[in-house]
């Protein structure tokens, strides 16, 4: 074909090709009419921009400049890649990274050769076929070719096999803004102060490297030098643009498919062994600032999903009973405790708040169980302040439909958990004699706290808990308290939230991590309303009064942050952490609210963009004039160079002998015109001049420090006679 169309042999003209027969291919069968229209007169448009556009570089491609094997630019560039694609090999399935590092390989043996012999470039034909088969491989990966983890994906292989055609300045500097733009891919999956970290050295390379491929004769140390210059330049336009640009309320970005891969943290419902299974885990959950005093550890019941529903082995929230919804009522028996949260994303709707909350954080509304709900999932990190009743009463008068919910059981389930309520029942006891009968059993029997309970196999789980086991976690005290509770006409609930937490010295907040994540229960008593019972505080005191790693033996599974027995670790650990919970506070945590109480300090009112796009346009010139001055620096007086300094000192001191150096003479040839008019003077103002010329032009000589050659040169010049 490309023998009958010589046309297509252009590169250019093959890629307008594309855009204009590939695109409606793939988008027509999802269009009607009408936007079909559109994306014909669309596609036409876009072969004509790829014709001007790549008529254009082919005609600059003749002027290009070639880019020799081996240089500081081929090694910086492999360096830069090497730096922003690593985190990215890590998240990556093997056989994309080693198909990364073998590309990369490949590049290096064209540069340098394997066993002696230069590698040659792969040929178009093998190229094309190389992204073909790329590009299928990443598709039966995921499935699709869109979405973070296989755009990512793609665009680093896109990036290796670019490599291979590097041949032009023209191709590095394609290569380079790729890079910045994997830098920004980064952050797609962290966006920690490490992370952060790791990324500013990955730009000052790739700076560098820019830099590079446009000296004759780049200098690792001189390029680095300038790229970081650059950088510190950027930091006032950097902070302005921080500061100012209008907040959206949610991400740049939207990540459907994958945005909450990997997240752990509290679920929509409860099993056996499900919270055991976040005592592995030391993630943090939230991080807490409290305005006054913190309260006592026993008092630290962080409230989450409260479950309804128990089909004999899983709690759910169910479905709430028709009619009204129930109003959440909380009366105050004590001051209310003020809080400030940052709660890290878990992709659900709820806010862990102090039990019992009494105020709602802005864009928040409560449910009828007292459970904070935020207006969509929490897909990243937030901070709100809430304020909470240690002491409380929680709807005393509850409607009779939820007292018939809190009662309902599975029939035909736990035949000895029943008979043992039918027994309490007999006896005549009052609700608040059942409860404290059941935590005296837990008290005074041989039961345990433990995160690896032994497996219930069993169709009635509670049975074989309460009267074989007796070993469990959290979630198995809650459920078989709960369901004794219904059998003996107590109206009761399970609650699971997160209990305890640590206190960071370092920053004086209390951290919760997911191992940390609780259960416990509640019963509504007439006159009293809803009342918190833990029955795991019964098994085990030490888990509700000074925290999980005081109530878990050596041999259970528990982080070591969470566990804290190692002191030099956990100081480290509480110093780490205290700068990553600044950085989330002020760069992280940096939304809408805090843009526009930024504004309220400096006295403006009325934060609507056109205010911020007036403020950001005079931030950003006094920035950009802060940076001129700051590269300018050295024009400005007194800020010369000590040794033009120097030599301009010299020059006035032959103008009053009657020397006057011409506006246009260099250094060498004034020497030897003052040589030949003033042959006394040839040896020392020569010896002056060919110093000037060493410290100005040339470059530094080792072991010889510039201080110590402009000390001398200014010697020199003071004890000339003239």
């Amino acid at each position: 074909m490309n023998g009958r169309f010589p046309a297509l042999q252009r590169p250019w003209l093959r890629e307008a090709l594309w855009c204009v027969l590939i695109a409606p291919m793939v988008a027509a069968p999802l269009l009607g009419a009408a936007p079909r229209l559109l994306l014909a007169i669309g596609s036409a448009l876009a072969f004509w921009r790829a014709y001007v556009i790549g008529k254009r570089a082919m005609q600059a491609r003749q002027h290009d400049v070639a880019l020799p094997f081996g240089t500081h630019g081929n090694w910086m560039l492999l360096a830069s890649l090497a730096v922003v694609l690593a985190p990215h090999a890590l998240r990556m399935p093997a056989w994309l990274s080693v198909l990364v590092a073998l590309f990369i390989g490949w590049r290096i043996g064209v540069m340098r050769g394997v066993l002696g012999r230069r590698l040659l470039p792969p040929s178009r034909l093998l190229l094309v076929s190389m992204v073909s088969a790329s590009s299928l491989g990443v598709f039966m990966q995921y499935g699709t070719l869109f979405g973070r983890d296989p755009g990512v994906a793609l665009l680093s292989i896109m990036i290796a096999m670019k490599l291979l055609e590097l041949r032009s300045r023209r191709d590095a500097t394609v290569l380079v803004f790729l890079a910045y733009f994997l830098v920004i891919t980064n952050f797609l999956y962290s966006q920690t102060l490490p992370t952060a970290l790791l990324m500013l050295v990955a730009v000052w390379m790739v700076t560098s490297t820019m830099i590079g491929f446009h000296q004759r004769e780049p200098r690792f140390r001189q390029t680095a030098s300038l790229a970081a210059q650059l950088l510190v330049q950027a930091v006032p336009l950097m902070i302005v643009l921080f500061l100012f640009f209008p907040r959206l309320p949610g991400p740049l970005w939207g990540l459907p498919r994958d945005a909450g891969h990997g997240v752990t943290g509290l679920s929509d419902s409860m099993s056996p062994g499900s919270f055991s299974q976040l005592s592995a885990s030391a993630d943090v959950a939230f991080r807490v600032e409290f305005a006054g005093p913190m309260p006592r550890a026993q008092d630290l019941y962080w409230r989450g999903p409260v479950f309804w529903q128990f089909d004999g082995r899983a709690w759910t929230i169910g479905s709430a009973p028709p009619g009204p919804g129930t109003q959440p009522v909380v009366r105050a028996l004590s001051e209310p405790v003020a809080y400030a949260v940052t709660l890290e994303p878990h992709f659900e709707r709820w806010l862990l708040a102090l039990d019992m909350p009494t105020a709602l954080p802005p864009e928040a509304r409560m449910s009828s169980e007292f459970v904070l709900l935020a207006n969509g999932q929490v897909r990243n990190r937030v901070r709100y302040e809430g304020r909470a009743a240690l002491d409380y009463r929680a709807n005393e008068n509850e409607t009779e439909a939820n007292l018939r919910r809190a009662l309902q059981l599975p029939a035909g389930l736990n035949p000895r958990t029943l008979a043992l309520a039918a027994e309490m029942r007999a006896g005549g006891l009052s609700p608040e004699q059942v409860v404290e009968r059941v935590l005296e059993r837990f008290r005074t029997e041989d039961f345990f706290y433990t995160t690896n309970p032994p497996l219930l196999d069993s169709q009635h789980t509670v049975d074989q808990f309460l009267f074989e086991s007796r070993r469990g976690f959290c979630e198995h005290y809650a459920s078989a308290f709960t369901v004794l509770m219904r059998a003996a006409g107590v109206p009761a609930r399970v609650v699971t939230g997160y209990q305890g937490g640590v206190v960071n010295p370092v920053g004086n907040y209390l951290v919760v991590r997911q191992a940390e994540a609780h259960a416990w229960s509640e019963v509504w008593l007439s006159g009293r309303g809803w009342i918190r019972v833990d029955p795991t505080g019964a098994v085990s005191p030490l888990r509700v009064e000074s925290g999980i790693a005081a109530s878990i033996r050596q041999g259970d599974p528990l982080p070591l942050m969470v566990r804290g027995s190692l002191p030099l670790l956990s100081r480290a650990g509480f110093a780490v952490d205290a700068v990553a919970n600044a950085w989330n506070q002020w760069v992280l945590s940096y939304n809408n609210q805090r843009q526009q109480q930024l504004l309220r300090n400096l006295g403006i009112e009325a934060g609507d963009w056109k205010t911020l796009s007036v403020i950001l346009l005079a931030g950003a010139c006094a920035a950009t004039l802060l940076a001129a001055l700051l590269a300018l620096r050295s024009l400005l007086p007194g800020r010369e160079d000590p040794v033009v300094r120097a030599w301009e000192r010299l020059c006035r001191k032959l103008a009053r002998a009657g020397l006057v150096r011409a506006p246009g003479e260099g250094p060498t040839a004034f020497a030897r015109r003052v040589a030949t008019a003033r042959p006394d003077l040839a040896v020392p103002v020569g010896e002056i001049a060919a110093r000037y010329v060493r410290l100005r032009y040339q470059p530094p000589i080792p072991g010889l420090a510039a201080a110590s050659g402009v000390t001398e040169l200014d010697r020199r010049i003071r004890t000339l006679k003239t």
